[in-house]
């Protein structure tokens, strides 16, 4: 078995749009995808990652820069982590958050963060926990 994380590519939209209706639940199109790619390259914080082994994406990593006023610090956030349903377990979700360590380091943050959603907390949020990240609130949002 050979892998490797890259930057996620407009060649990749059909699988990460595989994988992001896999996270959202809902159906996120290859031409969705592609918008939020040139998204992402418009933006001088995020990125977009690939995990492909044998030369199938099997899982994807948002990693955005967040300026924290609180402490005068930056953080790397993981603004998205999902692995194909059939991969899960096998070990590339820990690489993958490795791999956003590794980022957050290159950035000299001062460490990690992300969000996750209360339908996540029996496989989701026990794999966090097991990586050393604490629950430390609640996220409110107001949508326009």
């Amino acid at each position: 078995m050979s892998f490797r994380i890259r930057e996620a590519a407009v060649k990749d939209c059909l699988a990460l749009s595989r994988l992001m209706t896999q996270l959202l639940n809902r159906e996120i199109t290859e031409n969705v995808m592609k918008d939020r790619l040139e998204f992402i390259a418009r933006s001088p914080y995020d990125s977009l990652y690939v995990y492909e082994e044998d030369l199938k994406i099997m899982g994807t990593l948002g990693f955005r820069i967040r300026e924290n006023i609180e402490d005068i610090g930056r953080y790397g956030e993981i603004s998205v982590i999902v692995v194909e349903a059939e991969a899960k377990r096998k070990g590339i979700g820990r690489i993958l958050m490795d791999y956003a360590e590794e980022l957050a380091n290159q950035h000299q943050c001062k460490g990690t963060w992300l969000v996750t959603g209360h339908g996540r907390v029996n496989e989701a949020h026990k794999f966090y926990k097991e990586l050393g990240y604490q629950d430390t609130g609640v996220r409110f949002v107001k949508h326009f």
